[in-house]
C-alpha cells in the first residue's frame, strides 16, 4: 500500500496537540480535539487492555500519565476507561473513542507499541484487535511500529491499510531492554523492504543516516519524530517529507 499524500500535507501532532499545562494531556481526547481544530494531522499510540481492547496510551505503566500504579495490560478496558489522565478532564480513551472523534477530518497516524518486549515475534493480539476496530473506519489512517514483526502481523490482519516502521539509529545505550544484536539488525533498516513498508518515521536526530537517505532516494516517504522547535523543523525538512512535532506551533 502507498501512503496517501494527505499524510505529507500538514504537520502531525505527536500524541495529539498536547500541553498538560493547558489541560491537554498526551493521547487524550483534549489533545486530539485541539489537533483537529488546529488543522494538524494526529499521531497516537496504542497499548492493549487485559481484555483485548486497543487503548490510546503510550506507556506500558500507568504511573507517569495517571498517577496510578500497575501495567496497562493488567487492566480491562472498562477499568482503564475510568482512570483520568493527569491534567485533563477525560479518562483513557479507546481507539474506537479516538476514531469516533476524528471521524476522517484529519490524517491519523497510529503507532502500535511493541508488545514483545525485545522487538521480537511475540506479537499479534494488539495488531489483530487494531485491525478489527479500523475495519469500519473510512478516514485516512496509517499504522506503524518500531517492531517489524508487529507490522507483519498487522499487514496480515489489514492488508489494505498502509503500514510503516518507526526507526532510529538503534544505539544499544538508548535501548537498554533490547539485545545489542537485535539493535544491530534493526539499525540496518532492511526490515523496511521485508515488511513492504509504505513509509518510515525516523528519529529527527538521525535523518542524515545513509540508510535513510538511500530510502529517500528510492522514493519512500520519510516522516520523522519528534520535532520540538521551528529551527529543528527547518533542519528536518531538508530530508523529511513531513514531521511529527510537539511543544510549539509547527
Amino acid at each position: 500500500m502507498i501512503l496517501p499524500n494527505t499524510f505529507l500535507e500538514s504537520p502531525i501532532a505527536h500524541r495529539g496537540l498536547h500541553d498538560r499545562a493547558q489541560g491537554r494531556p498526551e493521547n487524550s481526547i483534549e489533545a486530539i480535539t485541539a489537533a483537529i481544530e488546529s488543522g494538524y494531522g494526529i499521531e497516537i499510540d496504542l497499548q492493549l487492555s487485559s481484555d483485548g481492547v486497543p487503548m490510546v496510551f503510550h506507556d506500558y505503566d500507568l504511573g507517569r500519565l495517571t498517577g496510578r500504579q500497575g501495567a496497562v495490560a493488567r487492566h480491562s478496558a472498562k477499568e482503564l476507561g475510568a482512570i483520568p489522565l493527569l491534567g485533563g478532564k477525560h479518562d483513557i480513551p479507546t481507539l474506537a473513542d479516538a476514531l469516533n472523534l476524528v471521524d476522517g477530518r484529519t490524517p491519523l497516524l497510529i503507532e502500535i507499541k511493541d508488545q514483545d518486549g525485545a522487538m521480537g515475534p511475540n506479537t499479534g493480539p494488539l495488531e489483530q484487535a487494531t485491525a478489527q476496530v479500523l475495519a469500519s473506519y473510512s478516514g485516512p489512517v496509517a499504522v506503524m511500529s518500531f517492531n517489524p514483526f508487529s507490522m507483519r502481523a498487522f499487514a496480515k490482519a489489514a492488508p489494505t491499510l498502509p503500514i510503516g516502521l518507526t526507526t532510529s539509529d538503534w544505539k544499544p545505550e538508548d535501548w537498554p531492554t533490547i539485545p545489542a544484536r537485535r539493535c544491530a539488525e534493526l539499525a540496518t533498516l532492511s526490515d523496511v523492504f521485508d515488511v513492504s513498508a509504505a513509509f518510515i518515521s525516523h528519529d529527527v536526530a538521525d535523518l542524515t543516516n545513509p540508510a535513510v537517505l538511500a530510502l529517500k532516494k528510492k522514493g519512500l516517504p520519510i516522516l520523522c519524530w519528534t520535532v520540538t522547535s521551528p529551527e529543528q523543523e527547518a533542519q528536518a525538512r531538508r530530508v523529511a517529507d513531513n514531521i511529527t512535532f510537539e511543544g510549539y506551533a509547527a
